[in-house]
């Protein structure tokens, strides 16, 4: 396998520090308003886009840190005010992913960034502009069984 430039190690690292982030805010909105989507099944969604990065940090052979974001993220004060961060985060990553998409040519690593681009623009961002819409629908269902709970 070849060796990755100083920018690709960047790339991957930004990538991750970006899901961290969203894996320890998730959590947070969840404990702050109740198992509610988008949030809970969106975080399961993160969890898998760090996996997916952690395979490239082990085919490169790259040190992975631990996630710094755990217990340092914002709270919001309603969960209206959270979905629209989630809004504003994912329009955020669409240009991480355009600037990062730019600085390698490698197919495994253009692979996994073009994968965690399509879902949050296909999947992320609708989910969390429905939420800050209001719209009934998914969101703010509870999860598990039952689920249609109401908001706290």
């Amino acid at each position: 396998m070849a060796e990755l430039s100083n920018l690709e190690i960047d790339v991957l690292n930004e990538a991750l520090d970006d899901e961290y982030k969203a894996w320890a805010t998730y959590p947070q909105v969840i404990a702050d308003f109740g198992d509610i989507r988008p949030f809970s099944s969106i975080r399961e969604a993160e969890g898998r886009h760090i996996q997916a990065l952690l395979t490239l940090y082990k085919r490169y052979g790259l040190a992975v840190s631990p996630n710094p974001w755990s217990g340092k993220v914002k709270r919001y004060a309603s969960f209206q005010a959270a979905c629209e961060a989630g809004v504003a985060a994912e329009i955020a990553n669409a240009e991480l992913y355009e600037r990062l998409l730019k600085a390698t040519e490698k197919p495994d690593i253009l692979l996994v960034l073009r994968r965690l681009q399509e879902a949050l623009q296909q999947r992320h961002l609708p989910a969390f502009q429905r939420c800050a819409q209001g719209r009934a629908g998914r969101c703010g269902r509870r999860m598990g069984r039952g689920g249609g709970g109401k908001r706290p």
